[in-house]
């Protein structure tokens, strides 16, 4: 009887909760579903502040590569080679000796072009002492010149005593003739010598400057018979074996300048609008994750698309035609500090991030902007101007006494 009673006075309060339930259900599920709202809400917001400050500023790209100056080392002679002293993945100095050719012939052509010039110097010192011999002619041929004219005057005087016949003053006319002749020769040869001679010495003789540029072109094909390295940096595509016989201009090896590089990013062509010179750039290297950040600059655009400078080029006035959005490198110098404490290598993708907010700069499609990095270039690693003149002068001095 209780039981009964108690479960009658219970009912009341379990019907009371059940039709609560209702009610709570839609109120809590609408809370949910207005703080999920307010979440994305303030995330659209927040994301929009980051496009509007940030992120509308940033042109970034995947498509970027390190690029490079590619030295070739070529001879500039034929020749065999005897020495190879530098290997792939070397790192050597601008003036290092990388390859040896055979000297045997340039020593035997330098031999024959110092004898031409010791030759030569001799027979234009001769040419010099033979125009002392030249006037001392004309003047013998002067002073016989005048006895003859003093003869033939002496006979005309005593022509008319008969004390001298006219076969006589015929011969004393003809020795006058003759006489004058002698001085015209010689006067001639005089003047011919001194067109030779006149306004140079010995040694600046032209006769003797050519002998002499045969020397120095014999001892510079002497001294381009060690090739040395034009540019400092590592070694890549060393194709000279010893006993090869090569001739100018064929590639032995390549030196590559780890100092003087760059990194070409490919953009797309919408990505170009807000980009100028000087802009700041990020870049990150697969090499060495995102812990190396390099700061960068944009140096300037490329002359026009990949498609357009390759091998076969798109043919877009043929056939069906599907627009492809086009991209275009940009170049970005380096900062050479960093590449020394992180190098790089060509051929290295990385990874740029444009910051456009700098507008200061010329635009990227406009004029042409410098890239501020120095540029590789080939300098003369074994000049011998010196030595060269120096042989030369002992040469000329020798023959001269």
């Amino acid at each position: 009887m209780n039981d009964t009673s108690n479960l009658q006075r219970s009912r009341p309060s379990e019907v009371a909760v059940h039709a609560t339930e209702p009610a709570a259900g839609p109120a809590k599920r609408r809370k949910i579903l207005t703080i999920i709202g307010a979440v994305f809400l303030l995330a659209g917001l927040l994301y929009g502040l980051y496009w509007a400050l940030f992120a509308r500023f940033v042109e970034e790209t995947e498509d970027a590569y390190v690029q490079g100056n590619v030295v070739q080392v070529t001879p500039q002679i034929a020749g065999t080679i005897t020495k190879i002293l530098a290997d792939d993945t070397d790192i050597v100095k601008a003036g290092q000796p990388l390859v040896s050719l055979d000297t045997a012939d340039a020593e035997v052509g330098l031999a024959q072009a110092e004898a031409q010039l010791a030759q030569t110097v001799r027979e234009v010192r001769t040419l010099f002492s033979s125009q002392a011999q030249s006037g001392a002619n004309l003047q013998q041929r002067q002073t016989e010149l005048a006895r003859a004219q003093d003869d033939l005057k002496r006979r005309k005087g005593l022509a008319g005593s008969g004390a001298v016949s006219s076969e006589e003053i015929r011969h004393a006319e003809l020795a006058v003739a003759a006489a004058q002749a002698g001085v015209a020769v010689a006067q001639e040869q005089l003047a011919s010598g001194r067109a030779l001679t006149e306004g140079t010495t010995v040694a600046r003789h032209p006769n003797v400057q050519r002998a002499a540029a045969r020397v120095q072109e014999a001892m510079l094909a002497q001294a381009r018979s060690t090739i040395y390295a034009p540019v400092g940096g590592q070694i890549a595509k060393r194709n000279a074996q010893v006993g090869q016989r090569i001739n100018p201009g064929a590639p032995l090896m390549a030196v590559i300048p780890l100092d003087q590089l760059w990194v070409d990013a490919n953009f797309k062509e919408s990505q170009l609008r807000g980009m100028r010179i000087g802009q700041p750039v990020k870049l990150t290297a697969d090499l060495y994750g995102s812990k190396v950040v390099y700061e960068g600059k944009v140096a300037g655009i490329g002359a026009g698309t990949g498609s357009a400078f390759s091998l076969l080029p798109a043919q877009n006035a043929t056939g069906n035609w599907i627009k492809v959005v086009q991209r275009v490198p940009v170049r970005i110098a380096l900062d050479p500090k960093q590449l020394a404490n992180h190098p790089l290598r060509i051929g290295l993708s990385v990874q740029a991030e444009v910051d456009l907010h700098d507008k200061g700069g010329e635009p990227i499609g406009g004029k042409a902007g410098k890239a501020g990095m120095p540029i590789a270039y080939t300098a003369a690693a074994n000049s011998i101007d010196n030595q060269v003149k120096s042989r030369i002068d002992t040469i000329i001095a020798a023959n001269l006494k």
